[in-house]
């Protein structure tokens, strides 16, 4: 028996995904999650899902991944290490200052997240490097030595090193990084020509020190698990899912933790991206809505759009991620009212536990999922297959308490829950649609993630989008899109250069430097055949920012140069709506991505059986719908007991153990070949 197996952890539940290579089958488990050790529940996800296979054992899994908020939630919890700088003398104070920039423009109140190493801690050498490369100051190690003991006599737990052309001189930072090893034996150390060797200082610095504020948490948690998974019987070393839509090992994981900050939200998308690909619809936009959030990204032509980085609580990461936009609103969502008398959803969350009122633990104020269990959308006596009861009373007196304070009936302020949360997840749509130049109606909605389905009809609706797609296991796409991701790293340089003839034999040799770090991180992960895709950042002379453009393999020569040229117009056209093909355009940074496949877990294509529909309804369930401002019986069906060739009209109910779909009046949905529900609807 050969197992592949992803374990997904999220704010409320721990997904885990099995996938039987031989039988192609797939079996899925979920257990609340455990915030205080989130590895508990993995190991707690990984044998209930094995106890569901006979004759199973940890042993039998041949690949074993993982995605984690240990990294995100240390950093937004301010839970990380006690972390101390050495930068330039001159420097000390950038990662405070910043760009200048308030967090709110006009809220003269508002204040900019605490530095994570504190100004006592942030000391300075005497070394300067200048822009062209060239070295002013170079480094003294006994002042090196002298620094890292006072940080030792500090208790610092974590050290960056940040220097201000450190991409251009590596070897200054490489000769501190050895004097610290030596005289802070066990204290976690980040580099920033290992970590982000680009430039603008302040968002290396940045990055740098969140990676120091989060390395020595991630890298306990990283080999704290491996070691008990290796005790349970775990025989292959384990992998983690990266920001970018790949994954690495463990060991890569905890040396450059801010690669996971969109840990699992980003096979989600891949495993979206997969699917929706494999049912003709290359073009998506995913939405994966769970406990706590919900997570959004467009797809082009069945490839993610990427991001150079992102914004996380106030602090810049820049790493390669997928362009991920996450808005506060998840099922245990809470509902409550602002000082002006207004409904307001999330982003305070009820998470794994109180969580929602219906959970009987305590928590006494109305969620996303109460208002859906009060409108009888979902099932008011059991979630998750029935293995998980639930107080239907106690979400009605938790949404009416609210409606009284409102003047609205039970059901208004129940729906009234759900159409607020819709509003906020469409603006989080539109963030990564609209603001990059795309329009959502020409796409197709991909919804997973245990409460996606739920409510995917009304935001295609809000957004004119006339296709929804739900995965087999919508519930658990994050833990099967492990299943479905490749080994992938990505090496970046900064090269600031117009793109002329005359900078031709440059840029090749940049790439190729590049490219041989591709290829080393290759061997080291045993990847045969690796995959690698060149991209540069480009922009116009005196513009301050960049897009990244895919750039063409081979040799680089002029009619190379003019390829790019020609990409970049075309991507600037699409952002910003206009392209200026007679100005001059630089390259700032190359990357270079090198992906080995591995094996995806495929769903098998099903024929239709020639079954009737009504063999896989379960009965009806009184839905409230604003449509008819009443309650109606509405059809319940079981998602086991769909058919590929089933077609249902709307309004509908569907249950399944890791999600219920909910198809809107005005929408039908069919089962296709894969058991993939298509809906559609007349919106456009």
């Amino acid at each position: 028996m050969a197992l592949r197996l992803g374990v997904d952890t999220g704010g409320t539940f721990t997904d885990v995904c099995l996938y039987d290579e031989e039988a192609a089958a797939i079996t899925v488990a979920k257990v609340s999650s455990t915030p205080g050790d989130p590895g508990r529940a993995v190991i707690q996800g990984v044998k209930r899902a094995l106890s569901l296979i006979s004759d199973a054992t940890i042993a039998d899994i041949s690949y074993f991944a993982h995605g984690t908020t240990v990294a995100t939630n240390a950093l937004l919890e301010g839970r990380g290490a006690k972390a101390g700088l050495i930068t330039t003398r001159g420097f000390r104070d950038l990662l405070e200052l910043g760009r200048q920039k308030r967090p709110k423009l006009y809220d003269l109140n508002a204040r900019k997240p605490e530095p994570l190493a504190t100004r006592d801690l942030r000391l300075e050498v005497d070394e300067r490097v200048l822009f062209d490369g060239r070295v002013e100051t170079p480094v003294d190690p006994e002042q090196v030595r002298a620094r890292a003991r006072e940080l030792r006599d500090a208790g610092v737990q974590a050290v960056g090193v940040c220097f201000l052309y450190s991409y251009l001189r590596p070897e200054h930072e490489a000769a501190v990084k050895r004097v610290l090893e030596e005289e802070l034996p066990g204290v976690y150390l980040s580099v920033s020509h290992e970590v982000l060797p680009e430039f603008r200082e302040y968002e290396r610095v940045s990055t740098v020190m969140i990676n120091a504020f989060i390395g020595p948490v991630m890298a306990g948690y990283l080999s704290g698990l491996r070691e008990n998974l290796a005790l349970e019987g775990l025989r292959v070393s384990p992998h983690v899912t990266q920001s970018n839509g790949g994954v690495m090992s463990f060991h890569a994981a905890e040396q450059l933790p801010v690669r996971t900050v969109l840990s699992g939200p980003s096979t989600g998308v891949v495993g979206a991206a997969h699917i929706a690909s494999g049912a003709g619809i290359p073009d998506i936009i995913t939405f994966d809505m769970g406990g706590t959030s919900s997570d959004v990204a467009l797809v082009n032509d069945g490839r993610p759009t990427a991001s150079s980085g992102m914004d996380l609580d106030g602090r810049p990461v820049r790493a390669p991620m997928l362009d991920i936009n996450t808005v506060g609103a998840g099922g245990g969502s809470i509902a409550w009212i602002d000082a002006g008398g207004h409904l307001k959803v999330g982003p305070r969350s009820a998470g794994a536990d109180p969580g929602p009122a219906c959970y009987g633990l305590g928590n006494e104020e109305p969620t996303v999922t109460d208002a859906n269990v009060v409108l009888g959308i979902l099932n008011q006596e059991h979630l998750l297959g029935g293995s998980m009861p639930i107080d239907s009373a106690l979400s009605f007196r938790a949404v009416e308490r609210l409606g009284e304070r409102l003047g609205l009936s039970t059901e208004e302020t129940a729906q009234g829950i759900v159409s607020v949360v819709t509003a906020n997840m469409a603006r989080a749509i539109r963030v990564v649609s609209v603001q990059r130049g795309y329009d959502p109606a020409d796409y197709a909605l991909v919804a997973f993630g245990g409460a996606g389905p739920l409510h995917s009809g009304r935001l295609a609706a809000e957004l004119d989008m006339s296709r929804t797609i739900i995965p087999q296991r919508p519930g658990a796409l994050s833990a099967l899109g492990m299943l479905m991701t490749d080994l992938r790293s990505d090496f970046t340089v900064t090269w600031v250069s117009r793109l002329v003839d005359d900078s031709i034999d440059a840029l090749a040799q940049a790439f190729e430097g590049l490219e041989r770090q591709a290829t080393e991180w290759a061997l080291a992960e045993r990847v045969n055949n690796p995959e690698v895709r060149r991209i540069a950042a480009v922009r116009y002379v005196g513009q301050n920012y960049e897009l990244d453009v895919a750039v063409p393999a081979g040799a680089i020569d002029a009619s190379w140069v003019r390829q790019v040229e020609r990409a970049f117009h075309d991507a600037h056209h699409t952002r910003y709506g206009y392209d200026s093909p007679a100005a001059s355009i630089e390259a700032v940074t190359l990357r270079v991505e090198v992906i080995g496949q591995v094996p995806r877990a495929e769903f098998p294509v099903v024929e239709p059986d020639g079954s009737s529909l009504s063999s896989a309804q379960l009965g009806t369930r009184n839905v409230y719908l604003p449509e008819a401002a009443d309650r109606i019986a509405v059809p319940v069906y079981d998602r086991a007991l769909l058919q590929a060739g089933h077609e249902i009209v709307g309004p509908a109910v569907i249950e399944q153990y890791d999600t219920t779909s909910f198809i809107l009046p005005g929408q039908s949905a069919t089962v296709d070949e894969r058991l993939v529900i298509i809906t559609r609807s007349a919106a456009r």
